[in-house]
């Protein structure tokens, strides 16, 4: 007998066009509704996912959520999927969707035992997903995979076997014509798909009312049962994602799909930029925070705060969902999301304040007329770069002489130099100083600032010349063009890789749908933002006193130079700021946006100097995805990269995951300016035309980016920690310790240069803690975790592969484990 597996849920989204009030309130109606007629139909199972609904059923109707609890038991209410929530499958870390999996499993678990452990993932609404999904679904415990979109994209069968980066694999199932059905129409569904497969041994279709709850409904099962006993060449049984997997594995082989499944709605990739750049924040906040805690804990400086990091990773969770993080709801939606953001910033910012107080234990108090200022680093591996930190003078400085700020290691004096600082009052009290040194793994990094009295601040030496600023370093050579405000030349390691008018921001038509349903790619250039005139210049600036040239140096010192540069297109304005380093090819590049666009797009150009049939490559979650190089619009998260083989170009970034590539062009995707939550429906107007309507990312908006160019093979092997170091920066700031307690050590380090340290924290269940190890390059290597005692373990890894280890704080023992801890 052939067989149609139902599969009757309700698609919910916690929020979208609405609060999450008013989502909780769908949520207690249709699972209350739902268990009527799991306990009033024989055979019927409902299925649902996502721990914030339950969470939320538990707290408002505790006596329904028991109810739910004996359902499970019974078989006739299923835990599906297992996560807390649908996120978004493109811009999440892999981190972050291994949590999404293991809180999802741990609460369910906890709340209903050995009966909700499913081994099918389903992402039905979310607008495409990376191929780094693979690899954390196979080791979280799941065999197959449920999801919808891409629409219209082109698969080897509806279903298949998707392939991750390290050649795992998932049996892959795209759902036919949609998640849902309209309330009495499920059977004209189902019929439908029994005409269209007459050949089929065995098939699944989806059915419940949504968007906003409803699910099952009283005709519809009714209908359903007079549809089975009309049909006698098929057996149609209400199902689980489970039973069908079961059975589709033992009725054909299946064809192989080794790629990510996107694109979908690329306007995504980019609306509401605010979210985006937030949740990437906490993304870093919450994992470098688990690393200090988790150093600071082991060596009992403190106690582990487990649940107040809960509370962090909850934020973020919910951040993730596919209507908040892509841009897709309404205002009143952004506004809370940016709040629970903030919220679980706030609760991380005191956190890292207390891991950093406990491991500056044992740190010695300060010589007379020294600064002391400590860096930590999170990360068991050495880092250099530029580090800034600010402090107040002993007293205020009264004087017209200049206290100059000079960094020394060890009593040996190291680059640096004064910078101006947040602070505007006109008076010698505040520093803010700006170093270059390595910084230690793991470890409480100590400098001390000394100052000297200088007649004034020393003057830039860097000039402008013959309309040009050229800045010329042992590695590097940049000229920037004093009359354009870009960058004409980047030589480093001896290749110019950049075409003249560098970082220039790029003007392109768009519309008002958030999701831009009708494209995939903007490629329409509409307007370039030009250098401001002089006195517009000024000007914009708030000088009153002199005129300012548009192009100007700002700061030089040992440690960098930096530029500044003002643009304008119509009612927008643009502040560039190019730091350039005395030491290495990396230059830190920042945009300050005013944007007073609509129906308009923000691009940031970097045309290369590389082959025009260079490749393109973005980070993914635990991998390295390969990018379109025909201009269509791609998601990559930290990290873009250009290389023809021989060079590279990488633009590492601090939240921004659309971009496109064409003949050699990156084109980063800084801004949109649709409407909120307008999409095309049949041939009506997209958004109403009789008021004033708000539009997305108005305003202020700020971005950071790292260019750096390189050898291919060494750029592809540095990039991803260097973008993991930008992300989770170390912690500086001037105390003055008291020299009591003992001085910490670092508990181990990383014995290469490019295996990452993704994750240390405690484990949810238990007293151990966790190191998740990633190989970001696709090549198989050996590493090893060595102690500070000296004790060396050995870890080998495949390309791309994630290893999850167990560290036992009473033991001393380090054992591989899987990716939910057990």
């Amino acid at each position: 007998m052939r067989t149609l597996h139902l599969l009757s849920n309700a698609h919910l989204d916690p929020v979208w066009q609405w609060q999450w009030e008013e989502g909780a309130a769908a949520a207690v109606s249709t699972f209350r509704a739902a268990a009527d007629f799991c306990e009033e139909f024989d055979g019927y199972i409902f299925n649902h996912n996502e721990v914030i609904l339950y969470q939320w059923i538990e707290e408002y109707e505790p006596a329904l959520f028991e109810r739910i609890r004996r359902l499970v038991k019974a078989g006739k209410w299923h835990i599906m999927g297992g996560w807390y929530l649908q996120p978004d499958c493109n811009m999440p870390s892999g981190e972050s969707i291994v949590r999404q999996i293991l809180v999802g499993r741990t609460y369910f678990r906890d709340k209903f035992g050995d009966d909700s452990e499913p081994t099918t993932a389903i992402n039905f609404d979310p607008f495409g997903h990376s191929q780094g999904l693979v690899q954390i679904m196979q080791l979280a415990g799941y065999d197959s995979y449920i999801f919808m979109r891409p629409d219209e994209m082109e698969v080897p069968a509806q279903d298949f076997i998707w392939q991750g980066f390290n050649g795992s694999s998932v049996m892959a199932h795209k759902v036919w014509n949609g998640y849902n059905s309209q309330l009495g129409k499920s059977t004209e569904k189902i019929a439908s798909w029994l005409k269209e497969n007459p050949e089929a041994q065995i098939g699944l279709v989806l059915w419940g009312v949504g968007n906003h709850g409803g699910g099952p409904s009283r005709l519809d099962l009714k209908l359903i049962a007079e549809l089975k006993e009309k049909t006698g060449d098929f057996d149609i049984v209400h199902s689980t994602p489970e039973a069908y997997f079961a059975e589709l594995a033992k009725t054909k082989e299946l064809p192989v799909m080794n790629r990510d499944l996107n694109p979908r709605f690329v306007g995504c990739y980019t609306s509401q930029v605010r979210i985006k750049q937030k949740h990437r924040k906490l993304e870093n906040e919450l994992y470098m925070t688990e690393k200090m805690l988790s150093a600071a804990s082991l060596q009992g400086l403190l106690a582990y705060p487990y649940a107040e990091l809960q509370e962090a990773q909850q934020d973020l969770l919910t951040s993730e969902f596919h209507d908040i993080l892509p841009g897709s709801s309404v205002q009143s939606v952004e506004d809370t999301s940016l709040r629970g953001l903030d919220h679980g910033l706030e609760v991380l910012s005191r956190l890292k304040a207390r891991a950093f107080f406990a491991l500056a234990s044992g740190q010695p108090v300060s010589s007379p007329g020294e600064y002391p200022i400590l860096v930590y680093n999170p990360h068991p591996f050495p880092v250099r770069g530029v580090w800034e930190c600010e402090f107040m003078l002993e007293d205020q400085n009264w004087q017209p002489e200049f206290s100059m700020p000079i960094v020394y290691k060890d009593g040996v004096r190291i680059p640096s130099q004064p910078e101006k600082e947040d602070s505007n009052l006109n008076l010698d009290w505040r520093k803010k100083v700006v170093f270059e040194a390595e910084l230690q793994p793991m470890s409480m990094n100590r400098f001390d600032c000394r100052i000297k009295q200088l007649p004034e601040k020393p003057a830039p030496a860097l000039t402008v010349s013959d309309g040009k600023i050229s800045f010329l370093t042992e590695r590097l050579s940049v000229v920037i063009n004093a009359r354009s405000g870009f960058i004409d030349e980047y030589v480093a390691d001896g290749r110019n890789v950049v075409l003249p008018g560098a970082c220039q921001p790029l003007v392109v038509n768009d519309n008002g749908d958030p999701w831009r349903m009708d494209v995939n790619s903007f490629r329409d250039i509409i307007g370039r933002f030009e250098l401001m005139p002089m006195g517009e210049g000024t000007d914009f600036s708030g000088v009153d006193t002199r005129l300012l040239p548009s192009v100007r140096i700002v700061e030089d010192g040992e440690a960098r130079s930096v530029i500044e540069a003002l643009f304008f297109y119509r009612d927008s304005r643009i502040v560039q700021t190019y730091k350039l380093p005395k030491n290495g090819t990396e230059t830190e590049i920042h945009v300050r946006v005013f944007w007073n666009e609509k129906n308009k797009m923000l691009k940031w150009s970097v045309p290369t100097a590389l082959a025009t049939n260079a490749a393109y490559r973005g980070q993914t979650m635990y991998g390295v995805a390969e990018l379109p190089a025909n201009g269509d619009e791609a998601v990559a998260q930290k990290w873009v990269a250009a290389t023809d083989g021989t060079f590279a170009v990488t633009i590492a970034n601090d939240g921004v995951y659309g971009s496109d590539f064409k003949d050699g062009e990156i084109r980063m995707t800084l801004l949109r300016s649709p409407a909120y939550c307008a999409h095309p429906i049949m041939d009506r107007p997209l958004v109403v035309q009789d008021r004033f309507l708000p539009r997305m990312d108005q305003g202020e908006r700020q971005f950071t980016f790292w260019l750096n160019a390189g050898p291919a093979a060494q750029r592809m092997d540095t990039i991803d920690r260097e973008a993991l170091v930008h992300g989770e920066k170390p912690f500086a700031l001037s105390f003055f310790p008291s020299g009591q307690g003992q001085l910490p050590t670092p508990l181990f380090v990383l014995e290469d240069d490019i295996v990452q340290l993704a994750a240390f924290k405690r484990e949810e269940r238990g007293e151990g803690f966790v190191l998740r190890l990633f190989e970001p390059t696709g090549q198989a290597r050996e590493t090893a975790i060595v102690t500070a005692e000296g004790t060396r373990y050995p870890v080998s890894l495949n390309g791309f592969e994630i290893k999850t280890l167990r560290f036992d704080p009473d033991e001393g023992t380090l054992k591989e484990i899987n990716l939910m801890e057990r």
